[in-house]
């Protein structure tokens, strides 16, 4: 069982109101909890909010995003059912804005758009696969742009910030290896290097939405700066 953050007074709480928490996922932890048990964020912030409010009983934690189990990063949370009802209705009319920054294989053109067709297929378990439209797939829609490149242990690789248009399973992922730039370490989707850590080069950096109950227009920014990170620590972007 994964035991990286079981004390929930540690968890790091970026934002809390009455209607939302915002939190920082760290990598390896699973968004919500599945067969194996391990520790999941949904339970660690009803924890955390157990411990805080001094609360009997059932604690409502509506889940609005997810990240993948290795990515870290930025998650908002519903304290409320109606916070989650209209935050799942932003992200159904693309008003929720999600950025990413990744570490991708090669060097990337400056700028760009990509859109593919996505399913999700079990075999040797759940992944993504490119598909035609005529297909079925679910439309996937991403814009990047590539800030700086480095070399990691001799290899060429790109830093790119991502605006997350749709919100497909493995989406990220598997868009850029179908690109010819699989992210650094991720070797489900075809990445062959070999490094130290087996890290993931991909976080969710940014979040920016309309409040459900306030209206106001809440953003909020995360930079990772430790392990593939530091390669980019001087890279200065908005």
């Amino acid at each position: 069982m994964n035991k990286a953050m079981t004390k929930t007074e540690d968890l790091p709480v970026i934002y809390e109101d009455n209607h939302l928490i915002v939190v920082l996922k760290q990598p390896n932890l699973l968004s919500q909890a599945d067969h194996t048990q391990d520790d999941d964020m949904i339970n660690l912030v009803k924890q955390y909010l157990k411990n805080k409010y001094q609360k009997q009983g059932n604690v409502f934690v509506g889940l609005v995003q997810r990240l993948d189990r290795r990515v870290g990063g930025l998650m908002v949370f519903a304290k409320t059912s109606k916070a989650a009802a209209r935050m799942s209705a932003l992200i159904r009319e693309r008003s929720f804005q999600k950025e990413y920054l990744a570490i991708v294989q090669g060097k990337t053109p400056p700028s760009g758009r990509l859109v593919d067709y996505l399913c999700k297929i079990y075999k040797d378990g759940p992944r993504a696969i490119v598909v035609s439209a005529e297909d079925f797939g679910q439309e996937a829609i991403l814009e990047y742009e590539s800030l700086a490149t480095a070399l990691i242990d001799q290899e060429e690789f790109s830093f790119v910030k991502i605006n997350l248009i749709t919100g497909r399973y493995n989406q990220i992922r598997i868009q850029f290896a179908h690109f010819q730039h699989p992210l650094i370490n991720d070797y489900k989707y075809g990445y062959r290097g070999h490094h130290e850590s087996d890290e993931l080069g991909l976080v969710c950096s940014g979040l920016k939405f309309v409040h459900p109950v306030t209206k106001e227009t809440m953003s909020f920014r995360y930079r990772p700066s430790e392990g593939l990170w530091k390669y980019f620590g001087s890279v200065n972007y908005e």
